[in-house]
C-alpha cells in the first residue's frame, strides 16, 4: 500500500511519466462516455469527447507548470482562461446542421478548441506537454476515425432518413424493418421539394451487431422507395 501511495505522488508531480500517463487516462474516460453517446447516435461522439478530454487535460498541466516554476503577483493564468473559453465562438461557426438535421463540426470544433489549449502550453514554454498532446490528438484524429466509423457502421443503434412514393403505405417500411429485427423508437415526418414524402426513423436491434449497409440495400429494394440513407 506504501509503494502505491508513492506511484501516486510521483504521478501527480509533472514529469515526463505522469504526462503520458494523464493523457492516457483521457484517452480510457473520454472513450467511454465518448462510445457511449455515440451508440446511441448522438452527434457529439467518440473522438468528439476524447478530443475535449486532452484538452482540458493538458490545460490543467499547464495551469500546474506555470504554478511550479513561475512566481509572478499578477495571475499568469487569466489570459489563457480566456483564450480558453474565447475560442468557443470559432468552433461555433464549423458546426452545421444539414437539411436532414444532421448536426457536423463538432469534431473539428473541439479540434480547435483543443488546438488553443496545445498553443497556450506551447506559449508558457511546456514544450514536453505541447508535444505529448499533439501525438495523442493525431492519434485519435486520425488513427481512431476508421474504429469510429467502423464502430458506428455495425452499432445496433441507427437513424435513417427514407424518401418515399406517396402512394406507398408507410407501414410497408416498419413491416420490412421489424422483419429484420429492427425496433422503431421514433418517426419524424419531414417536408420535402421532391415528389417523395420523407422521415426520419430511429431504429435499434437487440441482437448481435448488424451491418447497416445490408439494411439500407433492402430498404432500397423495396417498391415505392426513393432513397434511403444513414444519418
Amino acid at each position: 500500500m506504501a509503494q502505491f501511495d508513492v506511484l501516486l505522488d510521483y504521478l501527480r508531480q509533472l514529469n515526463i511519466v505522469s504526462i503520458f500517463v494523464r493523457f492516457a487516462f483521457t484517452i480510457f474516460c473520454g472513450g467511454i462516455i465518448g462510445m457511449e453517446r455515440g451508440k446511441k447516435r448522438h452527434p457529439a461522439g467518440l473522438r468528439t469527447h476524447l478530443v475535449v478530454c486532452i484538452g482540458s487535460a493538458s490545460v490543467m498541466m499547464v495551469s500546474q507548470y506555470i504554478a511550479l516554476y513561475f512566481s509572478a503577483n499578477t495571475d499568469p493564468a487569466r489570459l489563457g482562461a480566456q483564450v480558453i473559453s474565447g475560442i468557443g465562438f470559432l468552433g461555433v461557426g464549423t458546426i452545421v446542421v444539414t437539411g436532414h438535421n444532421q448536426v457536423k463540426g463538432l469534431t473539428t470544433a473541439a479540434g480547435l478548441w483543443a488546438s488553443a489549449c496545445m498553443g497556450l502550453a506551447i506559449g508558457i514554454g511546456f514544450y514536453e506537454g505541447a508535444l505529448i498532446m499533439c501525438l495523442f490528438l493525431y492519434m485519435v484524429l486520425e488513427v481512431l476515425e476508421r474504429l469510429d466509423e467502423q464502430y458506428l457502421k455495425t452499432s445496433n443503434n441507427i437513424k435513417l432518413y427514407i424518401e418515399y412514393a406517396h402512394t406507398m403505405r408507410l407501414s410497408s417500411v416498419i413491416t420490412h424493418l421489424r422483419d429484420k429485427g429492427w425496433k422503431t423508437h421514433a418517426i419524424e415526418q419531414l417536408k420535402t421539394d421532391c415528389d417523395c414524402a420523407a422521415m426520419l426513423v430511429t431504429l435499434s436491434h437487440a441482437g448481435k451487431r448488424q451491418a447497416h449497409d445490408i439494411l439500407l440495400e433492402g430498404l432500397r429494394a423495396l417498391d415505392g422507395v426513393c432513397f434511403a440513407e444513414e444519418i
